[in-house]
């Protein structure tokens, strides 16, 4: 059964199924002389990139479902599977049973391969694994021995640190509860990742990394998409074993809701990723209590959330690494929807929060923020530009990237994390 769970949704058998499925399905769907039949084929392929069109400007426009655009590429692989059910639905009449059911299996295969093709462009599901949830249903509650203990003794910093022969190669991952104590928000569980490091009996004070994932998401999304913990044990394995102790949290409580990360009519969210969070982790996780080595990253709606706790809380969380960040949080594309759902229409109070307004505000000497952003992501590299432009001049230390092939994706992530560590490595002694 591991075996099957295990499985490439990516690449390998599973992919090139869903490609054959769906070209043997489109050449059924489409195969017929008559020249009418080519006009129908024509038709119901412009209905479906008008279909496409309309729904997502509905939900983009009108049910807010998202505050940005889809990426192109998820509207593309759409219109397919639209048209696959249009071509059936002219089909269905004139067919017997057993056409009408042939038809029916011949749209599965082009929706299957969109579906695919969609889930390739997002990079959120590699595995079978991934897709059912049962990669994160494996990983254990934080168990008492790897919890910080009353009295523990001074730890090295990272630079004096030896590795011992006894340390583990990799890193494992946890999961636990963080309660909303200050806040009285309920979040989801949060995963964490411990280095080889932190396995060993004299561990170092290991620094800290907070993670958000996008919205709709959750916590998890870092474990899958992200790949979080082969990318931080290929980041170990070169520093002797050291890298920072990840949290990836949840801003939101819900894969649908959307607490902009801030304080306001929605939830506490603010309260809770900046005192109730940061109190858990120094209560509860043998680290560097040090905030200097701390940082805090995300990708979309994680990383305009991690952009929000580097500037209203940059003593809390000085290094910020953001990947596809928006220019300002939303609930949705019409700026006064937000604001009234969240703030009930008080515009200077939701704009004070803002990223760039506390950049236009405050200086920020000794910070750092990480920016990243897809190359063919044309809105969000111009959202990078704008954030990275104010960061400067607040004083952030800033680095700015454009990923190459990459879009509003966690392949955006994946290819950008390992400099990213590199960046927050120099800054915390792990690296050179």
């Amino acid at each position: 059964m591991d075996t099957f769970f295990d499985l490439s949704l990516v690449d390998g058998p599973l992919l090139w199924l869903s490609i054959a499925a769906g070209i043997v399905g489109a050449v059924h769907l489409l195969w017929k002389r008559k020249f009418s039949w080519a006009l129908f084929v024509a038709g119901a392929l412009l209905a479906a990139v008008a279909i496409v069109a309309v729904l997502h400007w509905l939900l983009i426009y009108v049910f807010s479902a998202f505050p940005e655009h889809l990426p192109i590429e998820i509207l593309a692989w759409s219109v397919p599977a639209v048209a696959a059910v249009l071509l059936f639905a002219l089909r269905m009449r004139r067919n017997t049973w057993a056409g009408r059911a042939t038809s029916a299996l011949a749209v599965l295969g082009v929706v299957l391969l969109s579906a695919v093709q969609i889930n390739i462009y997002f990079g959120l599901n590699n595995t079978v694994a991934d897709l059912v949830g049962t990669a994160v249903a494996r990983i254990q509650p934080l168990e008492a021995g790897l919890k910080r203990q009353p009295g523990s003794p001074v730890r090295p910093a990272p630079a004096s640190w030896t590795a011992p022969e006894s340390m583990p190669s990799g890193g494992i991952l946890r999961r636990a509860e963080i309660p909303g104590t200050a806040s009285g928000f309920t979040s989801r569980e949060a995963f964490i990742y411990l280095p080889p490091a932190y396995q060993a009996a004299a561990r170092p004070a290991l620094p800290v990394l907070v993670l958000f994932s996008g919205q709709p998401g959750g916590p998890s999304d870092w474990l899958s998409g992200g790949r979080l913990r082969a990318v931080l044990d290929k980041f170990a394995a070169n520093h002797g074993g050291l890298a920072p102790v990840a949290v990836v949290v949840d801003p939101n409580g819900s894969g649908s809701a959307n607490t902009m990360c801030m304080d306001s009519r929605i939830a506490q969210a603010d309260t809770y990723l900046s005192q109730d969070v940061p109190a858990w982790i120094r209560a509860t996780l043998d680290i560097n209590p040090d905030t200097s080595q701390w940082g805090v990253g995300g990708f979309s709606f994680g990383a305009t959330c991690a952009v929000q706790m580097g500037t209203r809380h940059p003593a809390t969380y000085p290094s910020v690494l953001a990947f596809s960040a928006e220019q300002e949080p939303a609930l949705a594309k019409d700026r006064s929807k937000t604001i009234a759902e969240s703030f009930g229409g008080d515009v200077a109070a939701f704009e004070s929060l803002t990223p760039l307004a506390q950049m236009g505000e405050r200086q920020y000497p000794g910070n750092a923020i990480y920016f990243a952003a897809g190359s063919t992501d044309h809105e969000f590299v111009a959202y990078m530009e704008v954030l990275a432009a104010a960061a400067r001049t607040a004083g952030f230390t800033v680095e700015e990237h454009s990923i190459a092939r990459a879009g509003h994706s966690w392949d955006t992530v994946v290819k950008g994390m390992p400099e990213a560590l590199e960046f927050l490595g120099g800054r915390w002694g792990i690296t050179k």
